[in-house]
């Protein structure tokens, strides 16, 4: 489980219109845009689609932008690190700061997928997804 949470990560580094299906980790990560910011030098701005598996618990991670996540369809647990454990469904919505690890993310269903839509700010050329930081 920890190589494929790895992997996921991994495919995440890499820039552009990336689709990652993580196998065994149960998440699929597509990013659908990603756009320099005229108005704001050396910023990107990027959209991008999740979907979790049924039961699928991610690896603490954290991202080197602001993101403001939507969830679509089913219930997902989120908790950055030091805050409150909350349970989203479809319309809710999650702020993850770049200084924060996001330690708790996961498909409260053990049936059904998850899907999110999450929206980056963040530096131009940066990866989408971090380990977390050691402190």
């Amino acid at each position: 489980m920890k190589t494929a949470a790895l992997a996921l990560i991994a495919a995440l580094f890499v820039p552009g219109n990336v689709q990652a299906d993580a196998g065994e980790s149960g998440a699929k990560v597509k990013t659908l845009m990603r756009q320099p910011l005229p108005d704001f030098p050396g910023k990107d701005g990027a959209v991008v689609a999740v979907e979790y598996a049924p039961g699928y618990v991610g690896a603490p991670h954290r991202h080197p932008g602001h993101l403001f996540i939507y969830v679509l369809e089913g219930s997902v647990e989120m908790q950055m690190e030091g805050g409150e454990r909350r349970t989203l469904k479809p319309g809710d919505t999650f702020y993850e700061n770049p200084r924060d690890t996001h330690g708790v993310g996961r498909n409260v269903s053990k049936t059904e997928p998850a899907k999110l839509l999450i929206f980056f700010l963040m530096d131009q050329n940066a990866p989408l997804v971090l380990p977390p930081e050691r402190r």
